[in-house]
Parts: C-alpha cells; sequence; structure tokens
C-alpha cells in the first residue's frame, strides 16, 4: 500500500490543476444556463395521435430548437423548454409540430423571465452558503476546528471543480442544479466524517504512534467501504445518464462530477489538510514555547 499522507503533495497539485482548469473555464466560456437562469418558453402540447420524445425533437431541429428540454407529461403530453422565441418562431414552431405529427393543442406557451434566475442564483448562493457554515459549525464541535476546516475547504473544493467541469463540458445549469450541489455536499461530508471518526478512534488506541503513519492507517481502513459506496452510486448514475433520457442527462452528469470528486477530496485532500494544519499549530505553538 502507498503512504496516501507522503504523497499529499501529488494529491494537492491533481487538485490544484483541476481547480486552475475549472478557474479558466469559468472566466472564459463560463456556464452553459438554461432558461431558468436565461429566461425562455415554455410550452405544453397535446398530440392526437400517439407520440414520442424523438419525434418532437426531429420536428424542432428543422428550427434550430433541438436543445430545447422535452418532458413527457402523460399520455401523449408534453412540456417543452425553448430559448426565448419571438411570437412568429414560436407560432412557426409549434403550428407545424401540430401539423406534422397528426395534430396537436397548444394548452400553454408562457415566456419566463431571466428574473426568475437572479432569485435562483441568491438562493443557490445561500443554501450552499449556510450548508458549508453549518457543516463547519458541526464537524467543529463534533471532532476539533481544524477538521472542521480541512472538510470545509474540501466542500469547497468540490464544488468548485464540480462548476468549474460542468463549464469545460458546457452541461446545461437549471434549477436542478441546486440540488446536485447540496446532494455532492451531503455525500462529501459524510464520507469525510467517517474518516475523521477512524482516526478520533486511532488516536485514542495509539496516541504514540507517528500521525502520518496513524492518518494513513486511517485512511486505507476505511478505504474499501468509500471505494464500494462510490461505485455503487456511480453505477446507478451511469444507468440513469444512459437510459433515464435525455431530460435528466444535465442532472445526472453534475452528480457524476460532483461524487467522483467527493470520494476524491474526503481520502486525499481532507485528511491530508488537517495533518498540515494540525502541524502548523503546533510548530506556532512550539514557537510561542520557545520564545
Amino acid at each position: 500500500m502507498f503512504h496516501i499522507i507522503k504523497l499529499r503533495k501529488i494529491w494537492y497539485a491533481i487538485s490544484l490543476i483541476l481547480v486552475v482548469i475549472s478557474v479558466v473555464s469559468l472566466s472564459t466560456q463560463g456556464l452553459n444556463l438554461g432558461i431558468d437562469f436565461t429566461g425562455g418558453n415554455i410550452v405544453e402540447l397535446k398530440f392526437k395521435n400517439p407520440t414520442t420524445t424523438e419525434d418532437v425533437r426531429n420536428i424542432l431541429a428543422e428550427y434550430k430548437l433541438e436543445d430545447s428540454q422535452i418532458q413527457s407529461g402523460g399520455e401523449n403530453d408534453f412540456f417543452i423548454r425553448t430559448r426565448v422565441l419571438s411570437q412568429e418562431e414560436s407560432d412557426k414552431a409549434f403550428s407545424n409540430i401540430g401539423e406534422k405529427l397528426g395534430g396537436a393543442t397548444i394548452l400553454r406557451n408562457e415566456l419566463v423571465g431571466p428574473v426568475v434566475g437572479k432569485e435562483l442564483t441568491q438562493k443557490a448562493l445561500l443554501a450552499l452558503a449556510v450548508a458549508s457554515v453549518l457543516i463547519l459549525i458541526y464537524i467543529s464541535w463534533r471532532f476539533e476546528f481544524w477538521q472542521g476546516v480541512s472538510a470545509f475547504i474540501g466542500l469547497l473544493h468540490d464544488a468548485l471543480i464540480m462548476v468549474g467541469l460542468a463549464s469545460v463540458f458546457q452541461i446545461e445549469i437549471d434549477s436542478s442544479f441546486v440540488a446536485a450541489v447540496l446532494t455532492v455536499i451531503g455525500y462529501s461530508i459524510h464520507d469525510s466524517i467517517i474518516i475523521f471518526d477512524r482516526i478520533r478512534e486511532n488516536l485514542r488506541i495509539n496516541r504514540k504512534e507517528e500521525l502520518t503513519t496513524l492518518i494513513n492507517k486511517s485512511l486505507w481502513q476505511t478505504m474499501a467501504r468509500s471505494i464500494n459506496t462510490v461505485l455503487t452510486v456511480v453505477f446507478v448514475l451511469l444507468s440513469l445518464f444512459l437510459l433515464g433520457g435525455s431530460t435528466i442527462h444535465s442532472f445526472v452528469a453534475l452528480l457524476l462530477i460532483g461524487i467522483v470528486c467527493g470520494a476524491y477530496s474526503s481520502i486525499f485532500t481532507a485528511g491530508p489538510l488537517w495533518y498540515d494544519l494540525r502541524q502548523l499549530q503546533n510548530r506556532k505553538k512550539a514557537a510561542k514555547a520557545q520564545a
């Protein structure tokens, strides 16, 4: 088994590379925001004949609307979300869909303004901030302050890389993005708590053992559980991505990135970072004692 703590500079370098890629992508091409954030049209159609999502998408492609979100709402009933359309574009596209697919009734055609997007952004940032602060307080109380700081930095690491890679791959960001980020934060912190709990147990058993060896042993003792958990989740997400339909692709892709990143940071970032912070604290105490 390789020594995770002694190789921590490698893990820091990998994290730094991913963070730099994320920041550069966010700065240059930004996020691929969906209509929840940018505004757009929401159309509900009821077809007379049996119709599939692909049938609707193929017709929309003729009007350069193939990237629209299409969701089945029941028997021959579809919800379609598009970019902002003029009245002429909307009438032309959706009347032709009805004609080409045997007739359809437009039950709803609403324009969603970008004001909704500003509110979602504010609530998303507020939810992320509140969750992170509460997690920091809980871990600091349950374990120790520097473990709370390490877990907090790990969460910011996961969130930034998740958002950055969403920018790199231009994954569409919609209202489910908030749920994806909070889900990943919950997963990541759960993994970190288990690792910190094992470290605490080992510290109680053998306080004389070298700290690098003790932390490394704790990480390897929880490694099998971490790998099994992340693989189980990844298999489910891959199944959803491949078989679940295009409407959930963005949400599942974000979860895939976040879950893998969260598992990595819990093992290779949070533990080593806590070791360095603790060593820094010890050096400061030693310097004060000598002074």
